[in-house]
C-alpha cells in the first residue's frame, strides 16, 4: 500500500507546505511597475509536493535510503514550483528578482534555455535552500516551452512504443521550432515597444 504524505514526510510535511505556499505567494508578488510593459510577467504557476512513491524511486536511483528524512535532507525538489511566463525575457527577469530575495539562498541554477537538454527540453531551474533546511526547485519557462514539456512528459511514460527514435527526433524538431517561435515573439515585442504601438 502506498504511503500517505503524512506517513512519509512526517513532521517535515508542514515545512514543505509552508515553503510551497510562501513561494506561490512570492511569485505573484512580482511588482508590475518593474515590468517595462506595466503588467506582471507571470501568467500562471503550478506547485506540488513530490509524491512519496516518486521520491522513493528517485532516492533509489541515487543509491540513497528511501525514507522521508533522507528525502528532506538530500533531495532538492520535494517542493516544486513551475512558473510560466509569456516571453523568454520575462523568465530571466523573474529569475533575477527571485535571486535577490533574503528568505533563502540560491543553491544551484540549471540553465536549460540557453543550453537545452539533448531531447529539446528548455527551462530555467533554480534550487532554493531555506534556513529550515528545506530545499525547493523553481522551474521557469515560457508558455510555449511549457506546452512542449507537458506533452513530452505525457508521452515519455508510454512503454514499448513503435518507432521510438523517429518520435524522439520529431519531438526534438518540435522543441527547436517552438524555441524559434519564442524568439520571434520576443523580437516582435521589442519592435512594438520601439515603435510605441498601443492596443
Amino acid at each position: 500500500m502506498a504511503l500517505t504524505f503524512e506517513e512519509y514526510y512526517g513532521d517535515g510535511l508542514l515545512r514543505l507546505k509552508q515553503v510551497e505556499v510562501f513561494l506561490l505567494h512570492l511569485v505573484y508578488q512580482y511588482p508590475a511597475q518593474e515590468d517595462p510593459d506595466g503588467v506582471g510577467p507571470v501568467l500562471y504557476c503550478k506547485s506540488r509536493i513530490k509524491q512519496p512513491d516518486s521520491m522513493m524511486r528517485k532516492l533509489r536511483m541515487h543509491g540513497l535510503p528511501t525514507d522521508g528524512k533522507t528525502a528532506l535532507e538530500q533531495m532538492h525538489d520535494a517542493v516544486g514550483i513551475r512558473v510560466v511566463c509569456a516571453f523568454v525575457e520575462d523568465v530571466y527577469r523573474v529569475s533575477q528578482w527571485l535571486g535577490m530575495r533574503p528568505e533563502y539562498e540560491i543553491a544551484a541554477t540549471k540553465e536549460y534555455i540557453a543550453y537545452p537538454k539533448p531531447n529539446g527540453y528548455r527551462s530555467l531551474h533554480l534550487v532554493l535552500r531555506f534556513h529550515t533546511g528545506i530545499q525547493a526547485e523553481i522551474q521557469l519557462r515560457t508558455i510555449a516551452l511549457d506546452f512542449w514539456a507537458a506533452l513530452e512528459h505525457q508521452m515519455k511514460y508510454k512503454k514499448n512504443i513503435a518507432h521510438e527514435k523517429t518520435i524522439c527526433d520529431e519531438l526534438k524538431r518540435c522543441a527547436d521550432e517552438i524555441a524559434s517561435v519564442d524568439m520571434s515573439m520576443q523580437t516582435l515585442r521589442e519592435l512594438i515597444r520601439h515603435e510605441g504601438w498601443e492596443d
